[in-house]
């Protein structure tokens, strides 16, 4: 999606997908961009305790430094969705960049946790909530049907950089200190600034075709050819006046398209990504306290996560292969809440592990369903309301996902205080995971096959919003050609018309000879300009 016509006020024409070519780069950019957006907040915490020394601040202060980059990750997804539509992917992206790096620099300086709060928190988790929505929006203008391998592969993004940015921040705070490792670390942010730039528009080449072929049948049509010149210059500023007539209606776009919300498969969607995400987090998150409750020394409760991250980098592109197959593609909603039901059994099965053993049977079987819901959660948007309208549905889908990921998780920790019992903790999350797999799946099949089934498909159906974006960008590409050839029209027509003229003046000669000359009184006119003479004319009225 590229930069705003100033004229129309809205987003380019889609364009066909490329598939791959300059579409790989955008796919590492996004890889990158996902990376940081999902691991800096954890990887942060790698410095709270020397935060709580240098500020003399509890744990729970210097855990909403990451509460609060997530918080604008996920709360400001409409802000994002009305930027991107207004200014286009690119410059919201660089701004991001920026705004994530000085967030960080500017941490480095702080004098106490309220500073904290706003440098590292609100300016830097802004910056990468700019950088994270437009870089999906744009692989899913690269990408059709290689989308969900594309879409996996930038998923796995988070646990490489988890894996990563953890112990680089150990590294940096050991020699650095933590405002060393802030500065540091907001100059590795700079690359979300690169990978915005290889965000090129997709529709850029498309325009540049367009107008070097718009130019050359206006020039053809410049060239002295009689009278035909000045009617093809004066037929082409008319066509072009038309075009703008078409174009002026769309001027009304919304930054923001509320429209979204009369589509059925985006409100069952919503609603079980509210639920899953309720208790999605909040195993990972008690891991390690429960592993050290149940006697595990801290250096293997800790190689845990390094266990799920593991095999979650596998397990993202795996997916996205699966979900690309032919024969599974057009299900992909049903292999979505078959990855959650498998997330939520999960849980509920591991909720009685003892031993150290245990975990880590539940950890690789939590890092493969982890993986497998991260790889299509956004794949089963795309399909569900089209490129052209997923800038708006995923702004208001991380908005409302915000107010699950405020409840879940502390709710959870207020469990735990309470009760003192990690086992009913497990079963609550899991059993919220498996409500929202059968939601989805249960509402996929009841509302939206059966009203499939009841209505008789049309002979030309239009392009819905959860099909393919690929014949919508041809039917598009076509119609431009079309406008582009019908430059050269206007002079054909005059030349068909002048033969049309001379034929039927020949025509009517020849039935004036066999009629002794005799010219019909109703076509005067017509043979006046085709060649009647205006004696045969005065002859005919004296007769």
């Amino acid at each position: 999606m590229g930069r705003a016509d100033p004229e129309e006020g809205q987003l380019p024409a889609p364009v066909k997908p490329p598939d791959g070519g300059w579409g790989w780069i955008v796919l590492f950019g996004c890889f990158v961009i996902t990376g940081f957006s999902y691991a800096f907040p954890k990887a942060v915490s790698v410095y709270f305790k020397e935060l709580m020394k240098d500020f003399h601040v509890g744990y729970s202060d210097t855990a909403w430094i990451s509460s609060i980059m997530l918080a604008m990750l996920y709360g400001t997804g409409p802000v994002c969705s009305i930027m991107v539509n207004q200014f286009g992917c690119r410059p919201v992206m660089l701004i991001g960049g920026l705004l994530a790096s000085s967030g960080m620099i500017l941490a480095s300086f702080t004098t106490n946790i309220i500073e904290l709060y706003l440098t590292a928190g609100v300016l830097t988790g802004l910056g990468m909530a700019l950088n994270f929505q437009p870089s999906l929006i744009m692989l899913g203008t690269y990408f059709d049907k290689r989308r969900p391998l594309a879409n996996g592969l930038a998923a796995a993004g988070s646990p490489v950089f988890l894996s990563s940015l953890s112990p680089l921040g150990q590294v940096l705070l050991e020699k650095f200190g933590w405002r060393g490792g802030f500065l540091i670390m907001g100059g590795l942010l700079l690359n979300c600034c690169t990978c915005g730039a290889v965000m090129r528009p997709l529709d850029m080449g498309m325009k540049r075709k367009m107008e070097k072929t718009q130019d050359k049948y206006e020039a053809k049509e410049m060239l002295p050819i009689g009278g035909k010149s000045e009617e093809g210059i004066s037929t082409t500023d008319g066509t072009k006046k038309a075009k703008k007539a078409k174009k002026k209606p769309k001027k009304g776009k919304k930054l923001l398209d509320f429209s979204i919300f009369s589509n059925r498969g985006f409100i069952i969607y919503t609603i079980s990504k509210f639920i899953l995400v309720l208790g999605l987090f909040v195993p990972p998150i008690l891991l390690v306290n429960y592993a050290k409750d149940t006697g595990v020394p801290d250096t293997e409760a800790a190689f845990l996560l390094s266990i799920i991250g593991f095999i979650d980098i596998f397990a993202r592109p795996a997916c996205g292969m699966v979900a690309g197959l032919k024969w599974v593609r057009p299900h992909v909603a049903y292999l979505f809440s078959f990855a959650m039901l498998f997330n939520g059994l999960t849980d509920i099965c591991s909720a009685r592990a003892s031993n150290y053993t245990g975990l880590v049977i539940f950890c690789v079987f939590f890092g493969i369903s982890y993986g497998m819901v991260g790889a299509l959660q956004f794949e089963v948007l795309m399909a569900i309301v089209g490129s052209q309208k997923f800038s708006s549905a995923i702004g208001l889908v991380l908005l409302i996902e915000a107010f699950a990921v405020l409840i879940g998780p502390p709710s959870a920790g207020r469990l735990v205080d309470a009760l003192k019992n990690y086992e009913v903790i497990f079963y609550l999350a899991g059993s919220e995971v498996v409500l929202s797999a059968v939601f989805l799946a249960m509402a996929t099949y009841c509302c939206l096959n059966r009203e499939k089934k009841k209505t008789p498909p049309p002979e030309k159906p239009p392009s819905a919003g959860g099909g393919s974006d690929t014949e919508e960008a041809e039917s598009d590409v076509q119609e431009g050609e079309e406008h582009s050839s019908d430059n050269h029209q206007p002079a054909r027509s005059t030349d068909n018309a002048v033969v049309a003229a001379s034929e039927e003046a020949n025509h009517v000669e020849d039935e004036q000879s066999g009629e002794g000359g005799r010219c019909p009184e109703g076509d005067r006119e017509v043979l006046a300009q085709a060649g009647c003479n205006a004696d045969q004319t005065v002859e005919r009225d004296s007769f």
